[in-house]
């Protein structure tokens, strides 16, 4: 299914994909506050709910389970009906999550708001989302446009844990809720009117190259419907899927949910936890467009091993820094790479499935991460309640990220790669 050819939306002397780009960081600078809520409002239900972390922490596992999950579902519905479509509709279930949210005082009604429809509406407007885009609209900017969408998900992060973090003091977390699901809403007509689903779709190329004249539009590539039965059989999938879960456990599972209860422990308030975050997404906002920047000119295997090691150490260190500013030199540089993996994981998505398939194969693979983090982010309030800190979950998250950065150099070369389907 197929929408007319609209005429070209094009002003003078900027190719259109620019401005997709522009209204795709609004929908991830959206999603990535509302996967921010958790971790900041954590606490804050803990005491005006009465219920165990734990329990809360569970709730925040289904969201990420299921963004997780959604993200296949979303992949595979952005290649058969376009990103607009797609992206219009998980906005709007954003929107509808954290409004129902905020009626929920039981587990099974957070599990069921906070946790499956906000992870499902979040997911269709999750990663696959930006690694669709930027597939179907670039081609030799393409590692540069994910690292832009990459930095868009931190500056979510950046601009919105501070936000949360005020409101859930000025107006509590139920007022933070609904201003989140008030901003998803005001923002569902404008990505309906400016995304564009494909260059074909508005007379023009990939990156903006001219059409030869007399010659017909080129049609965007279309994907093969049996694309996962090929990849499930390929090395390559497996391992990058192997090294995005431990992406996920040890980035949005025990960071994100747990860092700022991690602080907590520690004697330190909410306000300085949320200022830590911001200084790694600050700090995650240069490491993902200078990630983008180098996945075009690099081999982006040896990049994954690089995050992933760099990664390891940070998070071995954690537990043995002392509480105060000296957190500052964790924030820098686990912030450096905390979503620095996404570009080289694209391009070799791509690069090995091709640039039609990414939506459906790089959606399982996120899939992959988002189970990593539901995992995490459930063991490690697990943990936590167990053993009385979060130590030990720092050092498990440590030792798959050193695995990680194994695995990856065990993805078949770029020189090598024979692409599964096209």
């Amino acid at each position: 299914m197929s929408e007319p050819t609209s005429p070209r939306p094009r002003t003078q002397g900027l190719f259109y994909g620019w401005v997709v780009v522009g209204v795709t960081v609004l929908a991830l600078l959206i999603s990535a506050g509302a996967r921010s809520a958790p971790g900041v409002f954590l606490l804050p239900m803990e005491e005006s709910l009465g219920l165990s972390r734990s329990t809360l922490s569970l709730s925040v596992s289904l969201g990420l389970l299921v963004f997780g999950l959604a993200a296949p579902l979303s992949g595979r519905l952005m290649d058969r009906f376009g990103p607009r479509r797609v992206a219009t509709v998980g906005l709007g279930l954003v929107a509808l999550s954290f409004g129902l949210t905020t009626l929920s005082r039981s587990a099974l009604g957070l599990h069921l708001t906070w946790g499956l429809l906000s992870g499902l509406g979040t997911g269709l407007v999750g990663s696959v989302l930006g690694a669709t885009v930027a597939t179907r609209w670039f081609v030799r900017q393409r590692g540069l446009v994910t690292g832009i969408f990459g930095a868009a998900t931190s500056a979510g992060q950046l601009l919105f844990i501070p936000l949360l973090t005020g409101w859930a003091q000025s107006v509590g977390w139920t007022g933070g809720t609904w201003i989140i699901a008030a901003v998803a809403l005001g923002l569902t007509p404008l990505v309906w009117w400016l995304l564009r689903d494909s260059p074909a779709q508005v007379g023009l190329r990939p990156d903006g190259d001219p059409v030869t004249a007399g010659a017909p539009t080129q049609a965007a590539p279309q994907p093969d419907p049996r694309v996962m039965g090929r990849a499930v059989r390929h090395r390559d999938f497996w391992l990058l899927a192997a090294t995005f879960f431990v992406c996920g456990a040890t980035s949005n599972g025990i960071i994100g949910t747990h860092f700022i209860a991690y602080c907590g422990d520690m004697g330190l308030t909410p306000g300085f936890a949320a200022g830590m975050l911001a200084v790694m997404g600050a700090f995650n906002f240069v490491g993902t467009l200078a990630s983008g920047y180098f996945t075009d000119r690099v081999d982006p295997r040896f990049l994954l091993g690089l995050y992933y090691a760099f990664r390891g150490v940070s998070l071995a260190l954690l537990p043995f820094v002392p509480p105060g500013y000296s957190l500052t030199l964790f924030a820098v540089l686990f912030g450096l790479d905390y979503i620095a993996t996404v570009p080289p994981t694209i391009a070799l998505t791509a690069d090995t499935f091709g640039r039609a398939n990414v939506g459906t194969v790089y959606g399982w693979i996120f899939c992959s991460h988002q189970v990593g983090a539901a995992l995490a982010s459930w063991l490690g309030g697990v943990s936590r309640d167990a053993l009385g800190s979060y130590s030990a979950a720092m050092i498990a998250a440590a030792v798959l990220a050193g695995a990680a950065a194994v695995l990856a150099l065990g993805v078949t070369a770029p020189g090598r790669r024979v692409q599964a389907t096209r």
